[in-house]
């Protein structure tokens, strides 16, 4: 700290304590206001990738075919699915879920047409469609229908006949979708070019409208999910039921992520209290830490408020994070001034204090830099709430710092006489001492198990992977897994993948030239015209007419003998009902031309619509992934399809478009390797270049990195030797493990330099750098590792994971830190005095 600024902070903190105090519970109050609006987010558009094209696509095709929010409600009845009791049960769950304001339609097997039961003509449908509650229905062929239907099996009635489902099919938000529009459009003309004054203005304003609206929306949608599960309790007796669909997962993700966020940042402040209590046992080496932790926090939730960021399930651990940091900058200053207390004895408080702050402040600075360079290494990933994780952190630790020389040193300053303590069971130094005395016997042992651990550590992120089964990301007691399994098995999958075909690009060409050939030639003859009239849509598009009936079965065929693909619809399963309507006779232009026209708009709505554009010339496939197939490979899976499609089944590449959840997934998945590669590689390299400014040594930058590659690398590894896939939380244990354990490693280098200048011994600098600053550095670290294992208890198993694997790298860490670490400095020494 230079001179300056240390004497304006003598004047201003340490002379003015309770200024100081109140000026920064100003600030924090200040901030601390817009807690009101702080937001959580966990929408399918928070775990998506920032500005992928395919993103744009998928929105394209859902407002070209008709989609809707609803939800899935899986029906398994005590009885037979057809009894008269079980159908007026379903009658009743039916009529009170359309009692709810925002929902549309309830589609059930009580509403779906019946073609087969007994079999339609095409001459019947005038007279009106039948359903199962139509009179006089007979229930056997009914039954048979259900169980054979290319649109019904595995879709409303699972293949055993004892599951059925119910779609609670919300109204399409067009407010919603219209600022979604309006925002996305300005977003995308920004990538494209710089946008005007007033076009940024207006950017600002339909975002601004756009979160409004959207927080109106989830609060609505939240309310009514609550309703439809108090109406499904109604019903349990008469049958086991289960929710699912992406807005109950939505709105339990949020539930999970508030959950989250009030039992573990309680939770880890609970075991920080009584951390500071065993270790320290004085009341004011309790009180001042913790009201530093608490303004932290309390200051975020603010800031996140003021500005608008949302809390996702990534950044949802953000409370916790931000306790352990503000606390290890406190336990560090805490260990400096007991440290000083026996080493200037008779000194007033005020020369402790300032003292401590002198000692600490430099590394306590770095450290604190090097932690939040770890966290802005996430912006560089794509996917959005991972950078505003990133975002988060680092300006968290920045107050964190502020408030730990501030708030801290000022409090300490209101206590007139030094305040000290002793440890009545002195674990601690035991256990550094026996560190110490380790690294001194047993040095050549400490080299070979560090790098065999490394050898390891390698082979394991050699086989690391981004493959990972959404369902696996919820406890099998939770209602979203036992609901995506129970639909995974009995009711054709989850995830949607959307194949769809184009037209030949050689289809426009030669109408454009026939089109023009015509306009060319006045006596050209049209005595064809009437015919093509007749024909309508089968005589001027691409796919809607007998030729292409072959191949949209072909592809129908082979999308559905897929291991991991359930249910299948398209053009092909209206095919094959339109000829039973057609009574058998195989489809001509002539007869596709008269069913098009002469279908009842309800059957079109369910036939036609969503699996063909309206010219006719692109077409839908419309699957459902099993994502519980444990032999599911997303991105292979897509390979495989673009592939067969053009070499077996001679579909252009050009025409070929893969779409939905299933792929957007898959993207996200895919960028995240390349995400921590990055990361880790940003993250090493600016802290390689602070170390070297830091210590003014390329030696000592070179050996204070090892170890935390090492306790970095050993987590990756075990991740990839036990098999556990990279996802969207445990994407970022390497750079926040770096950027944590890296702090003891600055403290420890720090003190080591300082005490190699009393003796110029290093193993007796060693062994009195482990006997106070390693206390500090294992008072911060057990219960850094013991806070992390806190997310244990979390019902998200990503959590699980982040919590179980950073508290295992902050422990590989510290065993690195007190035998590895000061290993090298020993053995590794300098040529010339640096």
């Amino acid at each position: 700290m230079g001179n300056k600024i240390a004497v304006y902070y003598d004047r201003i903190v340490l002379k003015h304590p309770l200024l100081t105090i109140l000026l920064v519970l100003f600030l924090v109050i200040g901030v601390g206001f817009f807690t009101k609006n702080f937001r959580l987010d966990a929408s399918a558009d928070s775990l998506l990738l920032e500005n992928d094209q395919d993103l744009k696509y998928f929105r394209s095709i859902n407002a070209n075919y008709g989609s809707a929010d609803y939800l899935v409600v899986s029906y398994s009845p005590k009885g037979d699915l057809y009894s008269a009791e079980t159908l007026d049960d379903l009658r009743k769950l039916r009529d009170s879920l359309l009692q709810i304001e925002r929902v549309d339609t309830v589609l059930s097997i009580l509403d779906v047409p019946l073609i087969d039961s007994p079999r339609l003509t095409l001459g019947d449908l005038n007279d009106g469609i039948r359903t199962l509650e139509t009179p006089g229905i007979d229930t056997n062929l009914v039954r048979k229908e259900f169980q054979t239907s290319p649109f019904y099996k595995e879709l409303l009635v699972s293949s055993d006949a004892k599951t059925t489902a119910l779609q609670v099919i919300f109204k399409r938000d067009k407010t919603y979708h219209s600022l979604l529009q309006k925002r996305n459009s300005l977003r995308e003309k920004k990538l494209a070019q710089p946008l005007t004054a007033t076009e940024t203005a207006k950017l600002e304003q339909a975002s601004q409208k756009f979160d409004e609206y959207t927080r109106v929306v989830a609060d609505q949608e939240a309310e009514d999910i609550a309703k439809i599960r108090s109406i499904l309790t109604q019903h349990q007796n008469q049958a086991e039921i289960f929710l699912g669909g992406v807005p109950m997962i939505v709105t339990d993700m949020i539930s999970f992520i508030r959950h989250d966020l009030a039992a573990f940042g309680f939770g880890v402040l609970i075991f920080l209290v009584a951390m500071l209590f065993l270790i320290f046992r004085r009341p004011s080496w309790i009180i001042l830490p913790m009201v530093c932790c608490f303004a932290s926090v309390f200051f975020m939730f603010g800031f996140l408020g003021l500005v608008g960021w949302k809390v996702t399930v990534v950044s949802s651990n953000f409370t916790s994070l931000l306790l352990i940091i503000t606390l290890s900058l406190c336990v560090h200053l805490i260990v400096r001034y007991n440290e000083l207390y026996e080493e200037m004895p008779g000194a007033n408080h005020f020369t402790m204090v300032k003292e401590m702050v002198r000692s600490k402040a430099i590394p306590s600075i770095y450290t604190s830099l090097t932690t939040i360079v770890a966290f802005a290494s996430l912006l560089t990933s794509d996917i959005r709430p991972v950078i505003d994780f990133g975002w988060m952190m680092a300006i968290g630790i920045s107050f964190a710092l502020l408030i730990s020389f501030a708030l801290f040193p000022a409090g300490l300053m209101l206590y007139k006489k030094p305040v000290h303590f002793t440890p009545r069971f002195d674990i601690t130094g035991i256990i550094t001492r026996t560190c110490a005395h380790w690294i001194e016997s047993r040095s050549r042992l400490t080299l070979v198990i560090f790098a065999s651990l490394t050898i390891i550590s390698m082979i394991g992120i050699s086989k690391l992977t981004v493959e990972n089964r959404f369902i696996d990301y919820f406890k099998p007691t939770t209602e979203i897994y036992q609901g995506m399994e129970l639909i995974d098995k009995k009711l054709g999958g989850t995830t949607p993948l959307d194949v769809i075909i184009d037209a030949d690009p050689d289809f426009f060409a030669t109408q454009k030239q026939e089109q023009a050939d015509t306009e060319d030639d006045p006596f050209e003859d049209d005595f064809f015209a009437d015919e093509q009239a007749d024909a309508g849509l089968s005589g001027s598009s691409y796919w809607y007419n007998s030729y292409q009936i072959d191949t949209l079965e072909n592809i129908h065929q082979y999308l559905d003998d897929l291991p991991e693909t359930g249910k299948v619809l398209s053009m092909a399963t209206t095919m094959m009902l339109m000829q039973q309507l057609n009574e058998d006779v195989p489809l001509d232009n002539l007869s596709l031309a008269v069913i098009h026209k002469k279908l009842p708009a309800i059957i079109n709505d369910s036939l036609f619509r969503p699996y063909m554009s309206a010219d006719g010339n692109q077409v839908r496939f419309s699957l459902r992934v099993i994502d519980s197939n444990p032999d599911l490979h997303r991105n292979d899976l897509l390979k495989k399809i673009r592939l067969d499609l053009t070499e077996k089944l001679n579909i252009k590449p050009e025409q070929i478009h893969l779409t939905g959840m299933f792929v957007l997934y898959n993207n996200v998945l895919q960028s995240l390797f390349s995400s921590q590669i990055m990361t880790i590689g940003v993250v090493f390299l600016v802290i390689m270049m602070m170390f070297i400014l830091q210590f003014r040594s390329i030696r000592l930058a070179i050996i204070s990195i090892i170890p935390n590659l090492i306790s970095a690398g050993m987590v990756l590894g075990l991740m990839g030797l036990l098999r556990i896939p990279l996802d969207i939380m445990t994407i970022t244990i390497a750079a926040i493990t770096i950027g944590i354990a890296v702090d003891d490693t600055i403290h420890y280098v720090h003190r080591f330099n300082e005490e190699i200048l009393v003796d110029g011994n290093y193993l007796t600098a060693m062994k009195r750098c482990h006997d106070s600053v390693g206390r500090a550095m294992y008072y911060t670290s057990v219960t850094i590792i013991i806070g992390f294992s806190i997310l244990t208890l979390s019902n998200f198993l990503p959590t699980i994971y982040f919590g179980l694997f950073t508290g295992l790298a902050m422990f590989i860490a510290m065993l690195a830190n007190l035998t590895l670490l000061p290993l090298l400095l020993i053995t590794w020494k300098p040529r010339t005095s640096e």
